[in-house]
């Protein structure tokens, strides 16, 4: 769906166009600089690979001054949401579909004129139709493809011209037609040539195959950028389109982008939930593991919240709708991805300054290369000097270098959301590229963030159960967080409390409670001997455990100790893995945790990390100056290669320490402050995320500077040979001699020919992001 009409823009959020009209690096700079001159615009940024801009705001700007900027430069946009739509999805099929129509006549048309004129005078062919009759058949099919297939170039020089910024459809255009010109005056006056002592040569096929050629690779380049936008496309898919929702006593069934904030809405076994609530009554079994990774289903009841695109496995149940539309969390993932993808790296903004000066600085060469085949150059001097230009005009085409990064940050991007990964920009990226320390929080990033029932150790005689049962009882109307946990645990076990007569909490020690006229005490240890219990001989089990960074509670019955129960955050499910594969890959792991120097150290040995790498007992206000600190010692190793530092957490109390550090990564699971503060954030709140992050983004800035060093070098060696470079040492009689029957003169079509698959070799390296994290 589309947006419809918008009168103003929210100053926070800035907006996303769809702009058309765009071929290369050149044109991304000219829609930048139209957009950053309309009043209230900040900033802009545009994908080529994905033909969006995102432009940013200081005030409210009527959208429409936006696309008018665009017209002026000679393109075209309008407001979108996020993420391709079905009527951008419609336009995209269309211009694919338009463009293979183009090829497909061009390569038609194309075939029989490289046949004659390549093959027009041999004997046979030539007795059959003389010369005269061949050049009039090629006009004849030459024709609609220079004014039909090749069109829009055209129209784009014109364009071009008209509003003073030539792009490559300059190049093209000019190359085309001088050779298209020449052989039609070869054809139509071929006297002129015979008064001027030169033969009435044609290359038609020059001409239309370079069309052909260049259509082939922007088809090609067409289904390529299709593909890059195919993991938010299956984000978008993840939402279903309907929801029902409650009315009185009817239910009917609304879209989903109709339901607003309040919503009664009925899910029913098998169906996702359609926006992000809480459940009014009805248990179920939720499918989270699109944001969590976890395979095993959520029980959910009353007052649990539930999030939309998650699956509704067992029973139905009513629902509030909370956050709907844009404020979903899918839709803030899929909003994260895609403006990571409009963002721009400092290798793309170099890319674009070199691309804004690139079309004049070839048109200079190729008539500087076009006058030194004209006054040095062999007979006949003009016909060389035409191929010569037409060369540079088309190998010279900016595309491969327009496309060198976006298409890369847009695989690379997409994929990291497929892996729960969300990179915030580019930017990130080469930030990432810099780190050699990751510092992990220990509640909540390493550990699961919640106390859970560990050990049961009975005294003589006692039972786990009965243990567990006494201490859930004595706990049953306690509010601390482990009393919850002993709760739990007999819940899970299938462990049922009885009523009380009294109950009281005293503070900081645990509770003592009245059953059938039985006195419960559950606390520490101190607790147990102020009220005189006797632990005796099961002293050193607390000892044990205290020492293994349990928190020790002891339960007493009617004055009998019946045993101790440990409590402890468990480690998450492959923090150890993620340590160990930071490690492999040459990082500095630390642990930077406000819990007591015991815990940490225990926490610490349980993931492999070394103690000289455990800072503990570091309160808030304290972990950001940790982190500076560890910064500066970075600083001082610079000269020895340097070393960024990414601070890994999930609370409030981290949010200072991740923005303080050269790299934030937030978990998913975690406050929305921290998430606001950090450059990554790990939907599934798993630690072994950290090193699929880092390790991504590291390829993808790999594959940029790959694919930005090959479109240079293409471009550096590519115009000098198509000028005519080589020809002065490989000429026939020269020092060195033609090489396999090369004089050094480089043919237009196959000038054309690399120039497409530079284009197509870029977006198929970008594309290789696509199997990160599959081997």
């Amino acid at each position: 769906m589309t947006e419809g009409p918008v009168n103003a823009v929210n100053v926070t959020d800035g907006i996303e166009l769809a702009v058309t009209g765009m071929h290369c690096a050149a044109c991304v700079a000219r829609v930048e600089q139209a957009l950053a001159r309309v009043p209230g615009v900040t900033g802009a940024a545009v994908n080529l690979a994905t033909e969006r801009a995102r432009v940013e705001l200081d005030r409210r700007v009527d959208p429409d001054r936006l696309t008018e900027a665009l017209r002026a430069a000679g393109y075209d946009g309008r407001p979108v949401h996020a993420v391709v739509d079905d009527e951008e999805q419609a336009l995209r099929a269309r211009d694919v579909a338009r463009l293979k129509r183009r090829f497909v006549v061009a390569a038609a048309l194309s075939a029989p004129v490289v046949v004659l004129g390549n093959f027009g005078m041999l004997p046979r062919l030539r007795d059959l139709l003389p010369m005269p009759a061949q050049n009039l058949v090629m006009l004849a099919l030459a024709t609609p493809v220079q004014w039909w297939a090749g069109g829009a170039f055209l129209r784009g020089a014109l364009q071009g011209l008209k509003h003073r910024a030539p792009d490559m459809n300059l190049l093209i255009a000019t190359g085309t037609l001088a050779a298209y010109g020449y052989s039609v005056t070869a054809t139509l006056a071929p006297g002129l040539f015979a008064r001027a002592g030169l033969e009435p040569t044609t290359y038609f096929d020059t001409a239309v195959v370079i069309i052909t050629l260049i259509l082939l690779g922007r088809l090609l380049e067409a289904r390529a950028r299709a593909g890059t936008s195919r993991a938010l496309r299956r984000l978008m898919d993840l939402r279903p389109p309907m929801a029902r929702r409650e009315r009185g006593d009817e239910t009917e069934d609304v879209p989903v982008d109709a339901v607003v904030p309040g919503d009664v809405l009925l899910v029913r076994p098998g169906e996702r939930v359609p926006v992000d609530g809480t459940v009014i009554d009805g248990r179920s079994a939720i499918d989270a593991s699109l944001l969590t990774g976890e395979p095993m289903p959520v029980e959910v009841g009353a007052g649990d919240r539930v999030t939309g695109a998650t699956i509704n496995q067992t029973g139905a149940f009513r629902m509030r709708a909370d956050r709907v539309g844009a404020d979903t969390a899918l839709m803030q993932i899929v909003r994260l991805v895609q403006r990571a993808q409009t963002s721009k790296a400092e290798v793309q903004r170099l890319a674009d300054r070199v691309a804004a000066v690139f079309v004049p600085v070839v048109m200079a060469i190729a008539l500087a290369a076009f006058a030194a085949w004209m006054l040095l150059g062999p007979a006949p001097r003009l016909a060389h000097a035409l191929l010569a230009m037409v060369s540079v005009l088309i190998i010279a085409c900016p595309c491969a270098l327009g496309l060198a990064t976006p298409t890369a940050l847009v695989v690379g991007t997409g994929r990291g959301a497929e892996l729960g990964a969300l990179v915030r920009g580019a930017d990130v990226l080469e930030t990432a590229d810099t780190i050699r320390v990751v510092v992990f929080d220990k509640t909540g990033t390493l550990t699961r963030g919640r106390p859970r029932v560990t050990d049961l150790v009975p005294a003589p005689g006692v039972t786990e159960r009965d243990l567990l049962e006494l201490a859930a009882t004595a706990e049953q109307s306690s509010e601390h967080p482990l009393a919850s946990a002993i709760r739990d645990a007999a819940t899970a076990r299938g462990v049922a409390t009885k009523p009380l007569d009294d109950f009281g909490a005293v503070g900081g020690l645990g509770v003592i409670a009245v059953l059938d006229g039985r006195v419960l005490v559950a606390g520490n240890a101190a607790l147990l001997a102020e009220q005189g219990i006797d632990t005796g001989a099961l002293e050193s089990e607390r000892e044990r455990l205290e020492s293994s960074a349990r928190t020790v509670f002891g339960v007493a019955a009617g004055g009998a100790f019946h045993g101790w129960i440990g409590v402890s955050d468990e480690v998450k499910p492959g923090a150890r893995e993620a340590v160990a594969a930071l490690g492999r890959a040459g990082y500095e792991v630390w642990m930077l945790t406000g819990d007591q120097p015991r815990t940490a150290a225990a926490v610490a040995a349980e993931v492999g990390i070394p103690p000289s790498r455990t800072l503990a007992g570091v309160r808030p206000e304290r972990k950001a100056a940790s982190i500076r600190e560890l910064k500066a010692t970075g600083v001082r190793e610079l000269k020895a290669g340097g070393r960024g530092v990414a601070m890994v957490g999930d609370g409030i109390n981290d949010a200072p320490a991740l923005a303080e550090a050269d790299l934030g990564i937030a978990m998913g699971s975690g406050s929305d402050i921290a998430k606001e503060t950090s450059a990554i954030t790990l939907v599934r709140s798993d630690p072994g995320g950290v090193p699929v992050a880092l390790g991504l983004a590291r390829r993808t800035l790999q594959v940029i500077r790959q694919n930005l060093f090959w479109a240079f070098v293409y471009n550096a060696l590519g115009i000098p040979i198509a000028a005519g470079l080589l020809y002065v040492f490989l000429r026939p009689g020269g020092p060195v001699g033609p090489v396999l029957g090369w004089d050094g003169r480089m043919n237009p079509m196959l000038a054309s020919l690399a120039m497409a698959l530079s284009s197509v070799s870029v977006v198929g390296s970008s594309l290789r992001l696509r199997a990160f994290g599959k081997d």
